[in-house]
């Protein structure tokens, strides 16, 4: 399954303790401590602690994520868009990509471009449950259309380049 190619309109939403993991799924995040990063090319860095993330609008979206050969779930997913924390910082005009970064030296680059186009955030919750530890707890990176290698979890580091 390619997940540009499917059309999940139709698709129920799965129940979050039947979802499959990939990846590091023991990542301990010390809640107190921990700050979400955005630099680069940017007028204002940011470093949000998980309490000031909630604080921001939130969106909820249904989007399916596939790991091939290994599952496929359609979820709730509920965080913040990228464009927000974008505006906050006041990316330069010239940037042209985000890179999302998380545990285990894990990242993506994404073009800024398809932030328009797509349903691309950073998730808290799924299926009106905090985002589970195995799932990527504090943040995790719901990247619509990309196989789960892409959505990164425990994301702390978004650079503007």
């Amino acid at each position: 399954m390619n997940p540009i190619d499917i059309d999940t309109r139709n698709l129920e939403i799965d129940p979050l303790d039947q979802f499959g993991t990939m990846g590091p799924t023991d990542v301990a995040i010390d809640i107190k401590a921990y700050r979400l990063k955005l630099t680069g090319k940017v007028k204002q860095p940011l470093s949000l602690s998980y309490d000031q993330l909630l604080k921001y609008p939130s969106i909820t979206e249904v989007v399916l994520l596939i790991c091939p050969g290994f599952f496929a779930n359609n979820g709730r997913w509920t965080g913040i868009h990228l464009r927000v924390l974008l505006q906050e910082a006041l990316t330069h005009k010239n940037a042209q990509y985000i890179d999302i970064n998380g545990a285990h030296g894990k990242g993506v680059r994404i073009p800024l471009k398809d932030l328009d186009h797509k349903r691309i955030f950073l998730a808290y919750r799924v299926n009106g449950e905090p985002l589970p530890q195995k799932h990527g707890f504090p943040l995790r990176l719901v990247y619509e259309d990309t196989y789960g290698y892409d959505w990164v979890k425990y994301v702390d580091e978004i650079v503007v380049s």
